[in-house]
């Protein structure tokens, strides 16, 4: 049991370090800022595979907050997560299979949301319509309809709902932005986002027998029934357009969010993507080779290249962003910036005080702790939130109009105040989606 906060500081140290290869780094004088001493912040997650079990660390990382409940349809993750909880913050937490039984827990001041994508949306709205604040993983939507929906919810509801693109609270890429605005590198006209990877096959799926540890039935939740294959959870739901997003949401998020970030743009006006799925034949519906390009109104262009299953690096880095202007370059990481000046020489380098995994499924590290303690002082001082949902639509939107333009095979004109296709009724078609009845998102 942990029962002081310097053994519960050093648990999430090594276990972070043990499960990922990383390490939290928060000083005594952080912890102080965040919340009160006698106001305690009361979490509950919901999706606790990879990515929810680094959520609760980064929760953990933090004082004066507690796990009260997790909910997941995996039966298995109450006893591997719920050990995790119990060593981190010395109490068990409550267990539900249903994510609206969780709601109702009058104890809970916040949900964390690491699900697949096609339950991100809804059930950030039926947290937020139970009076939770809300942190979510990227993408925050399914399609863009939800997406805008999420944004109209955080101001109906007044709750705080975070995305975690958690790149915007990296203390090194706020002064990167700072830079740029500053005119470090001149004016910046132009960001180049990358991803690469060395993801395997994932074969052909058959109808199997469902698990008798997975509800299949809440798995599916607002997204119209299917019938269960052995190829689908819990990962390869990413490459199925029924749950999933493809690459370009899954990872491309983040960087095209900092190109977007450094360049100060918003929708563009035209988007246009190349690519497919070149490297294996099997049942990934998404692009494993995808390159889009973004124009602007301003004069200005955003790239991405995806490249998930061969991995040769750019910059000797799997992921990462450039950002160019008339007097110099950016490189920029989760780790690391550099600036060159037009000579190629550099100029400015810093680390980051600690460090993030780039290209493992999970993607734990420093950035999740800073990312998740903004969350929280934005619901307890108020603090300006690093990545507010609408900030987060708007990127996610971008990710959308790259993978619609690839399915339809044609460039997408946009309405720039909006992000809406202009002239295009097929390509609007995938705004929304269809849901099972009884789980459509309303207001």
């Amino acid at each position: 049991m942990i029962d002081n906060k310097h053994s519960r500081r050093e648990f999430v140290k090594k276990s972070t370090a043990g499960a990922v290869g990383l390490s939290f780094a928060l000083s005594a004088k952080s912890y102080s800022n965040i919340i009160g001493a006698n106001d305690r912040m009361n979490f509950a997650a919901v999706g606790v595979q990879g990515r929810g079990k680094a959520l609760i660390q980064a929760v953990a990382a933090l004082e004066n907050t507690s796990l009260r409940a997790i909910c997941d349809v995996d039966s298995r993750e109450f006893d591997i997560t719920g050990k995790l909880v119990k060593d981190l913050f010395g109490k068990k937490a409550k267990n539900h299979t249903d994510i609206r039984k969780m709601l109702e827990s009058k104890d809970v001041d916040a949900i964390l949301i690491a699900t697949p994508e096609h339950w991100h949306a809804p059930m950030a709205l039926m947290g937020a319509q139970a009076g939770k604040h809300v942190y979510v993983e990227k993408p925050c939507s399914h399609n863009p309809k939800e997406g805008e929906i999420l944004v109209e919810a955080q101001k109906k509801y007044g709750k705080v709902i975070q995305m975690g693109n958690q790149q915007r609270s990296s203390p090194i890429s706020i002064q990167a932005i700072q830079d740029v605005r500053n005119g470090l590198i001149g004016e910046a006209y132009y960001g180049k986002a990358w991803y690469s990877n060395g993801r395997g096959t994932i074969g052909r799926g058959k109808e199997a027998p469902v698990p008798e540890w997975l509800d299949w039935e809440l798995w599916q939740g607002p997204a119209p029934r299917r019938s269960y294959k052995d190829n689908y959870v819990h990962y390869n739901w990413h490459w199925f357009w029924h749950w999933g997003t493809g690459e370009i949401n899954n990872n491309g998020t983040h960087e095209i969010d900092i190109c977007r970030w450094a360049l100060n743009v918003d929708y563009p006006k035209t988007v246009v993507s190349s690519g497919g799925r070149y490297h294996f034949d099997d049942d990934w519906q998404f692009y494993d080779t995808q390159v889009v390009n973004y124009e602007f109104e301003e004069g200005k262009m955003i790239s991405w290249e995806g490249r998930s299953c061969n991995n040769l690096n750019q910059y000797d880095r799997g992921r990462g962003a450039t950002i160019h202007g008339t007097k110099g370059s950016i490189l920029l990481d989760r780790n690391k910036y550099i600036v060159y000046d037009s000579q190629r020489n550099i100029v400015k380098e810093m680390d980051e005080a600690g460090e993030s995994a780039t290209t493992d499924t999970v993607g734990a590290g420093y950035l999740d702790m800073l990312h998740m303690k903004n969350f929280v002082s934005a619901i307890k001082s108020g603090e300006k939130q690093n990545s507010p949902i609408h900030e987060g639509h708007i990127t996610n939107l971008l990710c959308h109009l790259g993978n619609y333009s690839q399915k339809l095979g044609r460039k997408l004109t946009l309405d720039t105040s909006n992000g809406h296709i202009l002239d295009d009724k097929e390509a609007m078609s995938y705004w929304g989606r269809e849901y099972e009845p009884g789980w459509e998102m309303k207001l």
